[in-house]
């Protein structure tokens, strides 16, 4: 069964910082895109990092550039997000996706992870 589940999710402070994974099982990431997008409530879903398969192209939204940053591990399966200087509008559901061939774009995703919750409050 193809599955990728995120982790690392978690309440903290304004300009804390939170190390998100999204971990594959069932198939390799070697050659998928893997992107980061999140889901505030009331919102939609909007893109926030990705990666392409050899880790060579990223792209950052506007709002988190210089702040996140996304990188994979292929020999592990797994792609991370750094967020630091985390703020309370950064609080949503973060949920990571593969597909082949370079996109950030929402739609064109094949796999979908369970999402992980960020929350930013003091």
């Amino acid at each position: 069964q193809l599955q990728l589940v995120e982790s690392g999710g978690g309440l903290v402070q304004p300009g804390g910082s939170l190390r998100l994974s999204c971990a594959a099982s069932g198939f390799t990431l070697d050659y998928y895109t893997i992107g980061w997008f999140r889901q505030a409530p009331g919102k939609e879903r909007e893109r926030v990092s990705c990666i392409n398969s050899r880790g060579g192209s990223t792209y950052y939204a506007d709002s988190v550039k210089g702040r996140f940053t996304i990188s994979r591990d292929n020999a592990k399966n797994t792609v991370y997000l750094q967020l630091n200087s985390l703020k309370p509008e950064d609080t949503a559901i973060y949920y990571c996706a593969a597909r082949v061939g370079y996109s950030c774009y929402v739609s064109g995703y094949d796999y979908w992870g369970q999402g992980t919750q960020v929350t930013v409050s003091s």
